[in-house]
């Protein structure tokens, strides 16, 4: 396997590949399941003001 080969499988199916594995963690990230995780962790820059309350 040379240099052209690798490349002919990156512009084929390795792009194939990475735009699932893209598609794939963009619909993980934006699950409604996640959206008290997001939640939890958007508020973590204010948890010590709140402690100081």
């Amino acid at each position: 396997m040379d240099y052209n080969d690798l490349r002919h499988f990156a512009d084929s199916w390795g792009l194939l590949f990475m735009t699932l594995v893209f598609i794939g963690v963009m619909a993980w990230a934006f699950r409604p399941a996640a959206r008290k995780h997001h939640e939890d962790a958007r508020m973590i820059p204010f948890r010590e003001d709140e402690a100081d309350q």
